[in-house]
């Protein structure tokens, strides 16, 4: 998505921005006769539950991990006016160390987390940075309506392709909030629960991650 990683920078985000996006790139990789799997994390997950209510037709199945149901996580977990969003390092092994994923989470494998670390970096003018670009957290993004259920459970219906939801049960969505979000999908699809996961499964628990996507991909092959 733009704004993240390499990707280039945009004067303002929107979802059904990012979601046009995800649609291009998705294509370009399979082919225009090709109909892509899309899964997404997170803020991830709901641009690709956005983008199947949108594009439905053109995408083979969507699985999303962990995204809370929208406005109902604090603008701290999700980083804005986190003190290290926009602050510069001197030294390549400084900002190495301050690392962290946001929302935090007490488990982060030290090869998983190292490798995610060095690929997270650029160098500018003013030293080491983090390759994102902080405006994607200023706030902007935003549902059009205070009524979180009703979004959720709209996008879902209006969701034609094939849909699977992982929970990681130490993540970021509450038991309450996942049991809502298990009967919006009752017979729409698979929802998975992904044991002593955090927020980020691909952290600590890259192998069962693994294994549950293979898993349902392999469900879907067949079915």
């Amino acid at each position: 998505m733009s704004g993240h990683g390499d990707s280039d920078r945009r004067p303002a985000y929107s979802w059904d921005l990012w979601a046009r996006e995800l649609l291009a790139a998705a294509t370009a990789q399979s082919g225009a006769g090709g109909r892509p799997i899309v899964i997404g994390h997170s803020m991830g997950g709901w641009v690709a539950a956005i983008a199947a209510s949108h594009y439905g037709s053109e995408i083979n199945a969507v699985l999303i991990i962990d995204p809370p149901l929208p406005g109902l996580v604090p603008d701290t977990v999700l980083g804005r006016q986190h003190p290290q969003v926009t602050r510069h390092f001197q030294d390549k092994n400084s900002i190495l160390a301050s690392f962290e994923p946001i929302p935090f989470q007490d488990v982060v494998l030290p090869y998983i987390g190292r490798h995610l670390a060095a690929e997270s970096i650029r160098r500018d003018e003013r030293g080491w940075t983090w390759k994102f670009d902080p405006a994607v957290f200023n706030g902007g993004l935003r549902f059009a309506t205070a009524d979180d259920d009703d979004i959720f459970e709209q996008t879902i219906a209006e969701i034609r392709c094939r849909i699977g939801y992982v929970w990681c049960e130490s993540g970021l969505v509450p038991a309450p909030m996942a049991e809502k979000i298990r009967a919006y999908f009752q017979l729409r699809g698979p929802f998975v629960e992904l044991a002593c996961a955090g927020h980020h499964p691909m952290l600590d628990q890259p192998l069962p991650l693994v294994a549950t996507l293979r898993t349902l991909l392999e469900f879907w092959s067949i079915t």
